[in-house]
């Protein structure tokens, strides 16, 4: 066999290889109903529910925290997140977990937020006239 061959075999496996790993690896995005279905890690995209209570005792415990979460599609889960409770937290729009389901609740490994833009439309309006007035 010529050598471009063996060179050409080596770089196919490794290309293989790199692409199984990156597969095996990833998580899929989904909902509460499909994490009761899979044993693999799943994001779940949602919004606090914050008619229900969170809890966090840094004394008792630093490392849990809980609150119930409703995916997009509307499901309700209660949530444990094995780390200290993320600065603004209940100010947060939406939520993005990655975890699995242990029973009846979610265990998060990740927890993501999108925080409300500091930027509201009263601010900008404000901000485009004041521009406005400058320019005359």
């Amino acid at each position: 066999m010529k050598k471009s061959a063996i060179l050409g075999i080596i770089v196919i496996a490794v290309a293989i290889a790199v692409i199984i790993s990156t597969y095996s690896n990833s998580s899929t995005y989904g909902s509460f109903k499909d994490a009761e279905k899979t044993q693999s890690e799943l994001h779940i995209v949602g919004h606090l529910n914050k008619q229900k209570p969170l809890y966090y005792d840094a004394t008792k415990d630093a490392n849990y925290f809980s609150f119930y979460m409703k995916d997009n599609k509307g499901e309700e889960c209660k949530v444990v997140f094995t780390g200290t409770k993320p600065q603004d937290f209940e100010r947060s729009e939406q939520i993005v977990l990655t975890g699995a389901m242990r029973g009846n609740e979610f265990h998060a490994s990740k927890i993501l937020m999108k925080c409300p833009s500091k930027y509201t439309e009263d601010k900008v309006e404000v901000t485009e006239a004041n521009a406005k007035q400058a320019s005359l």
